[in-house]
C-alpha cells in the first residue's frame, strides 16, 4: 500500500493576494511563514498560474500542491467565474497549474478547502451531524458538510436576499464600502442572512471563518448574533484555505506505490 502524504504545499488564491505554505498533513500546521504576493492584474489564468509558481519556487517545492480558487471546481475544472476574470470559465485548472509548476496539483474551491481544514483540525473537529461553514470577506463562501464529510461547490453566498444576493447584502466588502459598525453591520446586514440559510439548511453547528472571524473582530459582533444552532468561529483563521488546499492535494492526488525489488 502507498503511505499518505505527510505534507503538501497549500496555496490560497484570493482577490487580493496568492498566499500559500508547506502543510503539516497530520498536524494540520503551517511547516514555515506563509508567503504572499499580491494577486495579478488582471487576474487571467495564465497569470495566477504564474503566482503559483513564484510560491512554489519561494519555498523550493517540487511536490504535491494543492491549490484553492473562488469558484466552483469539478474534477479540476473552473466552471464558474463570479469572483474571478472571466476567462476562468472552461479553465483546466489542474492540468494549467501541473503545467506551470511541473507538480502534481489538486484544485478546490475555497471555502470547501476552508471548510475541509476546521472539520478536520479546527472549530468542526469530531462534529457530526449538519456543520455549515461561512468564509466572510470579499464575498460570502460556504461549505457543508454531513457527519464530516464534504458537500462539494455550495454557493449560499449566491442565494437570492432581499432583491440581491447574500454576499452583496451581508459580506466584509459591503461593511467597509458603508464605513459601518460592526454591531450595526452584524445586526442589520449578517443576521438577517444567517437567519434566512439556517432556515433553509437547518444545520447543527455554524462556523463563521474568513477575515470577520479574528479574535479582535469576532469579539465586537459575535455575541450578537443569534441562531437555533452552535454558532462559533473558526479556529485556524487564515490559514484554513492554505491547509485546506494541503488536504485536497492529498486527497486527490494518487500516490505512486513503489515498486517491488525482483528476487535475485
Amino acid at each position: 500500500m502507498a503511505k499518505p502524504l505527510s505534507k503538501a504545499l497549500g496555496v490560497d488564491i484570493g482577490g487580493s493576494g496568492v498566499k500559500g505554505a508547506p502543510v503539516h498533513l497530520k498536524r494540520g500546521e503551517l511547516l514555515a511563514e506563509r508567503h504572499r504576493i499580491p494577486t495579478p492584474r488582471p487576474a487571467t489564468p495564465k497569470a495566477v498560474a504564474g503566482a503559483v509558481v513564484e510560491v512554489a519556487r519561494f519555498f523550493g517545492w517540487t511536490g504535491p500542491i494543492g491549490c484553492t480558487v473562488p469558484a466552483l471546481v469539478r474534477n479540476g475544472v473552473v466552471e464558474s467565474a463570479s469572483n474571478m476574470d472571466p476567462s476562468w470559465v472552461g479553465t483546466r485548472a489542474a492540468r494549467l497549474f501541473k503545467k506551470a509548476t511541473g507538480c502534481p496539483v489538486a484544485v478546490i474551491n475555497d471555502a470547501g478547502a476552508a471548510g475541509l481544514a476546521e472539520m478536520r483540525y479546527g472549530a468542526g473537529k469530531g462534529r457530526k451531524g449538519v456543520t455549515l461553514v461561512l468564509t466572510i470577506g470579499t464575498g460570502i463562501g460556504s461549505a457543508l458538510f454531513l457527519d464530516g464529510r464534504l458537500v462539494p461547490n455550495t454557493e449560499f453566498g449566491h442565494l437570492q436576499f432581499a432583491e440581491s444576493i447574500a454576499e452583496h447584502h451581508a459580506s466584509d466588502r459591503v461593511r467597509e464600502a458603508h464605513g459601518m459598525r460592526w454591531q450595526v453591520w452584524a445586526e442589520e446586514r449578517l443576521q438577517p442572512v444567517l437567519a434566512h440559510i439556517e432556515f433553509v439548511l437547518s444545520p447543527d453547528l455554524i462556523i463563521i471563518g474568513g477575515g470577520v472571524s479574528r479574535p479582535e473582530r469576532w469579539a465586537e459582533f459575535g455575541h450578537l448574533l443569534r441562531t437555533r444552532a452552535e454558532l462559533v468561529p473558526a479556529a485556524l483563521g487564515n490559514d484554513a484555505g492554505i491547509v485546506g488546499a494541503g488536504i485536497a492535494a492529498r486527497a486527490q492526488i494518487p500516490r505512486k506505490r513503489k515498486k517491488k525489488r525482483a528476487a535475485s
